[in-house]
């Protein structure tokens, strides 16, 4: 990380009051896409390194499925939702209205399904930080992406063009009635995006 902006305490601070307001918001859209309310619980915000992520996921080696997409305009950065294979056939089924144990492979109909989701909860979580910093954002369409850990991550670094070395990851479990599926966001903030969450610290 550019040590010109720290991520120090204030900091973190304001990026967990963002990510809680982005995670209920993202919940809103999930809820909107599947027509009945979707409760979202246990929501957590913390910094970790960039390099983590495949432990945190399962293992560079293991099969997983990220959807991604980037954020432009008076901020850049770039949001992914990266799952386990296995969870992201869960969740297409809850997407679908689908009994659990139904997707037994993502097909394009299925990998769509993610993207959609992808979009409207990367959508509604920048609107919660436009909301909470007065910015103005335009996300890029979302790219669904069915590969090891370790190879989507190899991308995600790739694009961040060294800027950051740590992400925001927020956790969080989506849950329709008795049915949950924990569900992974990666933000990874531009160091323009960083100076101007910093000067806006006292708005927040």
């Amino acid at each position: 990380m550019n040590d010109k902006v720290p991520f120090d305490q204030d900091l973190l601070e304001i990026l967990k009051t963002i990510a809680s307001e982005g995670i209920k918001n993202a919940a809103n859209g999930f809820s909107g896409m599947i027509g009945h309310k979707i409760e979202v619980s246990n929501p957590v915000a913390r910094l970790v390194p960039l390099l983590s992520i495949p432990q945190i996921v399962g293992g560079p080696d293991d099969d997983a499925v990220g959807i991604y997409l980037r954020f432009e305009g008076d901020m850049d950065g770039q949001i992914m939702m990266i799952m386990p294979y296995q969870k992201a056939m869960e969740l297409v089924d809850l997407l679908m209205e689908l009994p659990q144990g139904t997707t037994l492979k993502l097909g394009s109909l299925e990998r769509s399904a993610l993207g959609e989701l992808g979009n409207l909860c990367g959508a509604f979580f920048l609107n919660s930080l436009a909301k909470l910093i007065g910015a103005s954002f335009r996300p890029t369409p979302p790219a669904v992406m069915v590969d090891m850990v370790g190879a989507i991550l190899d991308i995600v670094v790739a694009t961040t063009g060294g800027v950051s070395e740590h992400v925001l990851l927020m956790q969080a479990n989506f849950m329709d009635g008795p049915r949950s599926v924990e569900a992974d966001f990666w933000v990874i903030p531009e160091l323009n995006t960083l100076q101007a969450l910093l000067h806006k610290n006292s708005g927040i």
